[in-house]
């Protein structure tokens, strides 16, 4: 049972382990840090208190190309993003278009690994954007779609051996919902060199800084495995698996996606789970995960703003809030592009929608956070972070959710109302007593021993000492 004083949760608890004396694990102790060759510091260590954001080129702005995105660059480093995700950029495939062939189709419907899609611009824009990103302090991540491609790409009829068939031997979708793309066999290795020779082509030709792998874990893990090491030889780069499970860690990849931990906020807003939810969540993440682990935290990305509806329609008034959590917790944050922004429609996956950037709301919010974390070691993703602990509310309901988090004299305590009613409690945990600056409000505020703090419904606060 996840005991002990902690406060609030959201996506991961990397840290965690050191929170409980007993729960290191085979996996835990066999796994060192990695020995950094003439004291180079590389990824994941490169990324300790960054925070990621996703780009998604094509909604991004009314041109919907490279250069014009390239003009908010300023403004995303004014913010303090320290990691752009770009979706991907590869001409999309015609053939078995999803939607019909005068859509735009999938973005994850690759036609050709090395080009740009002409209606976002071509290579040298990328390298441009790229170049521009690295001058400001930002990395660049390309994402990258090893899974699939188009019925049109140059292998179909080039390399069908490379490619899953059926029992008379046609070409065959992953699976029946996405029949616009066609499965990649890893049982040919011939395959892997092929795919690691056109991810190289990025890192060689636009010096991007890692992937994003699409549907990481219905490719083998050999082969992630196998690519990483080929990568490594050319540039130090950082993996993200949109996949949940402890096996991407294990070489390949520095982060994975926090679905699990997403699907619980989606159901402490639907209120078929609490607030106490997230211990048993907590207890069961750090049995399996590594303290260097990083959980990729989000209440939003494309598929779910397509899909399942905008931050508003799934969180309502406590759209805030569950995002004060998911950027406080073990875990590095994900901003997807338009929330800061306010964004409240639902960009279509495969048609042309549209940003509205005429006010940008949530700015400071999100500036707010991702300083929060730059600035406070105990926020750090993964082992360089401080352990979840969890406070002790007395009189609060199951819907209130208190925790701190510390590392080397640091410390951030976090108080949230998970509910659409007020709650009043005290805090019963002496080391939270004192006066404590709130980092939205930039008042201090007093906690004392029996002594009522009240928040309002959705209501959320955030100190540092």
């Amino acid at each position: 049972m996840f005991t002990l004083n902690s406060r609030s949760t959201v996506l991961v608890g990397l840290g965690l382990c050191t929170f409980f004396l007993s729960c290191s694990s085979p996996k835990q102790e066999a796994r060192q840090a990695p020995v950094l060759e003439e004291e180079k510091v590389n990824f994941p260590e490169l990324v300790k208190e960054l925070t990621i954001y996703e780009v998604n080129i094509r909604q991004y702005t009314p041109e919907g190309t490279l250069k014009a995105f390239e003009a908010h660059l300023p403004r995303l480093q004014a913010m303090g993003v320290g990691i752009l995700w770009v979706m991907p950029i590869q001409p999309i495939g015609i053939e078995k278009r999803k939607e019909g062939p005068e859509d735009l189709g999938s973005y994850y419907s690759i036609r050709d690994y090395t080009a740009v899609h002409s209606e976002y611009g071509n290579v040298e824009d990328f390298k441009a954007l790229v170049k521009k990103a690295h001058a400001m302090g930002m990395y660049v991540i390309l994402d990258w779609v090893a899974n699939h491609t188009a019925w049109d790409h140059h292998w179909i009829e080039e390399r069908p051996d490379f490619y899953t068939k059926d029992s008379l031997g046609a070409i065959v979708a992953p699976n029946p919902d996405w029949e616009d793309v066609a499965d990649l066999d890893y049982d040919n290795e011939a395959l892997h060199t092929a795919m690691i020779e056109e991810m190289l082509f990025w890192v060689k030709t636009a010096n991007i800084d890692g992937f994003r792998c699409d549907v990481a874990g219905e490719v083998p893990m050999v082969f992630w495995n196998k690519a990483k090491k080929a990568l490594d030889k050319e540039k130090d780069l950082f993996m993200l698996a949109e996949w949940d499970e402890p096996k991407m860690h294990r070489d390949a990849f520095h982060m994975s996606y926090g679905w699990t931990f997403h699907h619980l906020l989606n159901a402490i807003a639907k209120k078929e789970a609490n607030a106490d939810s997230i211990d048993a969540y907590l207890d069961k993440y750090t049995a399996t995960y590594a303290l260097e682990d990083i959980k990729m935290n989000f209440t939003s990305n494309h598929d779910e703003n397509a899909w399942n509806g905008t931050v508003y329609e799934r969180f309502g008034e406590g759209a805030e809030t569950f995002a004060v959590l998911a950027s406080t917790l073990q875990g590095m944050p994900l901003i997807y592009g338009g929330q800061e922004a306010g964004m409240d429609e639902r960009l279509p996956f495969f048609t042309k929608g549209e940003i509205d950037w005429s006010e940008l709301e949530l700015a400071d919010f999100y500036t707010t956070l991702i300083r929060l974390k730059k600035e406070n070691k105990a926020l750090w993703n993964g082992e360089y972070g401080g352990p979840v602990q969890r406070i002790n509310t007395k009189g609060a309901s199951e819907h209130v959710y208190a925790f701190y988090r510390e590392r080397e004299g640091n410390r951030v305590t976090v108080l949230l109302n998970l509910s659409d009613e007020p709650q009043s409690f005290q805090i019963g945990d002496k080391g939270s007593f004192g006066t404590h600056r709130d980092v939205f409000t930039q008042q201090d505020i007093k906690i004392s021993k029996d002594e009522d703090f009240p928040l309002e419904a959705w209501g959320y606060s955030v100190f540092v000492d």
